[in-house]
């Protein structure tokens, strides 16, 4: 490697930063490209530019946070390696035929996504977790003296999913199929790190569901209305059953915030304390506040959310729900606590908002954890030496 020179595709992603940072401090000099995508699938005009920036450039490789089939394809045809990093589950991006194209290196923080790629034949997907940078996060609470106004007891800081399109289309469905769906998410809404979604839409459900749903995708798309509906509308609605549940019953006898730009007037007895910025903001909330919730949206089946990541590397006591992954990297009560259902996650509220030095042992516990052994640089440094 002599040039140590990689593209990177700049969007919204909250890692984005994070992740650029650890190139440049292990000596990649990083050129950005950037560009509004309507489609990841087909943009001629966005390809043409990637081609002229490939030529030009003498690059290692091109890095995105998710996956781009537009880009994976000009990289195949270019003959660059390609490589991501997902921070979203599943991506449905990634159902599709440039899944096999060569030239990738396909890291996804959802272990049970790895093994279904790797069961479609797909050779170059492999499982890296999230992780997180104690060094910024520090260097802000050192520079902030407002930490005060963040104070909690109970918060959770995410979205409520109510601009779900289950809403739109539901009363569209006939009786039979609503009522269908409506039992599949209360079961699914209880069970905590095990997803029913794909066993429920059986070949039968899907084909009456194909005259209510339209499904858009590409030629080229692998996905099917399997994995979009049960994704991108029953997932995001039971992602909203589960949080307002939780907080509506945790109001009842605790004092609970929630810092969101979702529509809230409803949860009459939580705190509605607006949105938080990710960078300057969301830490704070994460240092100040006695418990922190961690909800993981079914969509995730197996893996640790980032939100898991950014609690504790605020230094934050983090509750969260059981996921597959968590104790093959953490420790149950000693880094983090986690729950099994929803009367377990009251008992232990109760518990550790009584248990003062208990809750602050395992904050202090978890950042330790995570500053030494979830790093960016460790991550991205496995991820180099597997490509």
């Amino acid at each position: 490697m002599d040039n140590m020179k990689i593209l990177m595709y700049r969007w919204k992603a909250y890692n984005y930063k994070d992740i650029k940072h650890t190139f440049e401090t292990l000596g990649y000099e990083v050129e950005e490209v950037y560009q509004d995508l309507l489609n990841y699938d087909v943009d001629e005009e966005f390809a043409e530019k990637l081609r002229g920036l490939i030529q030009a450039g003498n690059y290692d490789f091109f890095f995105t946070v998710n996956y781009f089939p537009l880009i994976s394809n000009v990289c195949q045809e270019q003959g660059l390696r390609y490589v991501c990093w997902s921070c979203d589950n599943p991506l449905i991006s990634m159902y599709h035929k440039s899944v096999f194209n060569d030239v990738n290196r396909i890291f996804l923080f959802d272990l049970t996504n790895v093994e279904e790629f790797r069961g479609m034949g797909v050779e170059h997907v492999y499982h890296l977790p999230l992780a997180v940078d104690c060094n910024r996060l520090d260097y802000l609470f050192g520079n902030s003296t407002d930490l005060e106004a963040y104070k909690n007891e109970i918060s959770f800081v995410g979205s409520l999913y109510e601009k779900n399109s289950y809403d739109k289309m539901e009363y569209t469905l006939p009786d039979y199929l609503r009522g269908y769906f409506e039992a599949t998410m209360e079961a699914q809404r209880d069970l905590m790190g095990v997803n029913i979604i794909d066993r429920m839409l059986t070949p039968e459900i899907l084909m009456e569901l194909e005259n209510y749903f339209e499904l858009e995708k590409s030629e080229d798309s692998l996905s099917d209305l399997n994995l979009i509906f049960s994704v991108t509308t029953l997932g995001f609605k039971i992602a909203q059953k589960q949080r307002r549940r939780i907080l509506i019953d945790l109001s009842k006898h605790h004092d609970v915030s929630i810092y969101t730009n979702s529509f809230t007037r409803d949860l009459l007895r939580v705190n509605y304390k607006g949105s938080v910025d990710y960078w300057s903001e969301m830490p704070k909330v994460f240092n100040q506040s006695k418990i922190n919730l961690n909800m993981t949206i079914p969509n995730i089946k197996s893996g640790v959310p980032l939100r898991v990541y950014d609690i504790l590397g605020a230094g934050g006591f983090c509750l969260t729900n059981f996921q597959a992954e968590l104790p093959m990297f953490f420790e149950n009560e000693k880094h983090l606590v986690w729950y099994y259902n929803n009367e377990d996650l009251y008992d232990k509220v109760d518990f550790y908002l009584k248990h003062d030095s208990e809750r602050e042992r395992i904050a202090a516990a978890g950042q330790d954890y995570v500053r030494e052994a979830c790093t960016y640089e460790a991550r991205i440094k496995e991820m180099l030496e597997r490509i």
